[in-house]
């Protein structure tokens, strides 16, 4: 039994060679994308004394939960993780429901400009966000808006959308136009066709545009670091880069507060995980 699953497994036009060298490049690419992360959580997890040991055990000896604690004592980090949830939570919601519905118009409607809209979408895409700082850093100072998470939130709006409009319009083309039209047919508005039909359907695009909306909110540093200057008000990656002093680093307490920034991803990733996995199957069948 177990050579007839060895050979089915090579038996499918590939040589061993092909195949050997593809498990290879994936194994070195998980190995790189681990290693740092079980790094910083071994150095969470060490004392001040023993910070730079040679061992390498994943969890030390004496370990200890102290740089977590001391990552709220020393510093601000209850307060910038409810700055960056405020943040991160309305540039969400918001691109959400912009996203889902310009990308429904995109699919479903013809209008003038349809094809520029969508080619000035992309466009948007192919510049950093770092290129357009400067004048964006000048509004913000003529509406008299520093300091403020609103004006912070609509950048990182602004710059969300276009990938999500692009997303949800890719998904709205898969789903068959027959079924709006049965809802029209038995007296249902366009509202209430795509309310009750098309997004229950586009959940699976909705929560990776939710997922992608928060995800670049919340990591983002270089407009934030310009835009809130208040210590008061400072978001998380901006306040992590604040803990870095300037002869030394406490790079325990630093790296206890790196994984503390990646909890809420991960939580709001297990809590969308059903539709994302979901995802992969959609348009597989049609019925």
């Amino acid at each position: 039994m177990k050579n007839n699953k060895f050979k089915a497994k090579f038996n499918r036009g590939d040589s061993p060679l092909k195949i050997i060298l593809i498990y290879a490049i994936l194994i070195i690419a998980c190995i790189c994308s681990i290693y740092p992360i079980l790094t910083i959580l071994t150095v969470s997890l060490r004392p001040a004394d023993a910070l730079f040991t040679k061992s390498l055990s994943i969890i030390p000896a004496n370990a200890t939960f102290d740089n977590f604690k001391q990552a709220f004592i020393q510093y601000d980090m209850l307060n910038w993780l409810i700055h960056s949830l405020i943040v991160s939570t309305f540039s969400c919601a918001f691109s959400i429901i912009l996203s889902v519905t310009a990308g429904y118009a995109f699919s479903r409607f013809k209008f003038r400009g349809k094809q520029m809209g969508l080619s000035l979408l992309l466009v948007t895409q192919m510049f950093p966000l770092a290129m357009t700082l400067l004048p964006l850093y000048l509004m913000i100072i003529k509406l008299n808006m520093t300091n403020n998470y609103f004006a912070l939130a609509v950048i990182y709006v602004s710059t969300a959308i276009p990938f999500n409009i692009w997303m949800m319009k890719g998904f709205y083309d898969t789903i068959p136009k027959s079924l709006e039209e049965s809802a029209y047919v038995d007296g249902a508005s366009i509202f209430r066709s795509f309310y009750q039909i098309i997004l229950p359907l586009a959940k699976p695009a909705v929560a990776l545009s939710a997922l992608f909306s928060f995800m670049a909110a919340w990591s983002e540093y270089i407009v934030a670091s310009v835009i809130i200057n208040d210590a008061g008000k400072l978001t998380l990656p901006v306040g992590l880069v604040s803990m870095q002093g300037q002869f030394s680093t406490a790079w325990g307490i630093y790296s206890a507060g790196a994984l503390i920034t990646a909890v809420p991803v991960m939580i709001l990733f297990v809590c969308l995980s059903k539709y994302l996995v979901g995802g992969l199957t959609v348009g597989s069948v049609k019925g």
